[in-house]
């Protein structure tokens, strides 16, 4: 896993080398490097190669994928969403940058991320996986999915949120990108449908443990006086104990799908695992 990480800060390291307007590429790199756990890009190699694929394939995608999670930090971090003065423990790019600045390096990564999925290959047997695996990332970015579920974030703002809708929001803000990232790599892997079904469970159920694990992470800060604002989260909700009770069984729907499915993959147990970690130290970004 740790090569895997490797190999996926090198290419993000190399996709935003000094480019036309070099401080633009400089808030872009400050936004990504370094800084991150590559959750998503990790459960893209990972779930690739658990059906055969190969890492030189499916590195780009997972780089794409990346790219697009760090441009919406970069939004979200803004005074007009969530308005979030640091970031990874420095200050956030809005802060470091200024905003114009920073509004338009999440611009870029984002078309970055396109240009990386445009380019990236295509297996050789021509069966369509790389047209299939870019339309999940795509949705999953658009308004089916983050930009859907920031709509609804912001509208909840400091307003109780009914759980169904809560749901929503954390399936399509934070859940589709996750689920878009194990979905791709299951389909450039060349995964038959039963196996895609097993991955589709086990990314919709990491996507809401991983939100769950947010949200009493930042209910923490919240109370010692470093929430920027009230939004939806499941410990206002449910509680900490309870959001804690839902983290554990989503996690655990998600090692029984692979377990259904007889995939041995310890690696995507590792990654499921991991967000059972209620520390800032351990666990996934």
């Amino acid at each position: 896993m740790r090569e895997k990480k490797t190999a996926v800060d090198r290419e993000l390291e190399r996709l935003l080398g000094d480019g036309p307007g070099s401080r633009l590429f400089e808030a872009m790199r400050y936004a990504v490097l370094p800084g991150g756990k590559r959750f998503r890009p990790l459960l893209l190699l990972v779930s690739g190669e658990a059906f055969g694929g190969e890492a030189g394939t499916l590195l780009p995608y997972a780089c794409a994928v990346e790219l697009i999670h760090n441009y919406s930090l970069v939004h979200d971090d803004l005074p007009c969403m969530d308005d979030d003065d640091t970031r990874r423990g420095r200050p956030s790019c809005h802060k470091a940058f200024g905003e114009g600045p920073a509004l338009l390096a999440g611009d870029g990564l984002l078309s970055l991320a396109f240009e990386v999925l445009a380019g990236a290959p295509a297996d050789a047997a021509g069966s369509g996986r790389k047209e299939r695996a870019v339309l999940e990332i795509v949705r999953a970015a658009g308004v089916r999915g983050m930009i859907g579920g920031q709509w609804l974030d912001i509208g909840y703002a400091g307003s109780a949120v009914p759980e169904a809708s809560y749901d929503d929001l954390i399936s399509k803000k934070t859940g589709a990108l996750i689920l878009a990232a194990v979905k791709a790599g299951a389909v450039l892997g060349g995964a038959d449908a039963a196996g895609l079904s097993a991955m589709e469970e086990f990314g919709r159920n990491v996507g809401v443990a991983f939100q769950l694990r947010d949200d009493v992470l930042d209910s923490g800060k919240e109370a010692e006086g470093d929430g920027a604002r009230t939004r939806p989260n499941s410990v206002a909700l449910f509680g900490t104990a309870g959001a804690k009770e839902r983290l554990e069984r989503a996690v655990g729907r998600a090692v029984a799908a692979l377990d259904g499915a007889g995939m041995r993959s310890e690696e995507l147990r590792y990654l499921a695992y991991g967000l059972l970690i209620l520390d800032e130290g351990g666990g996934h970004e």
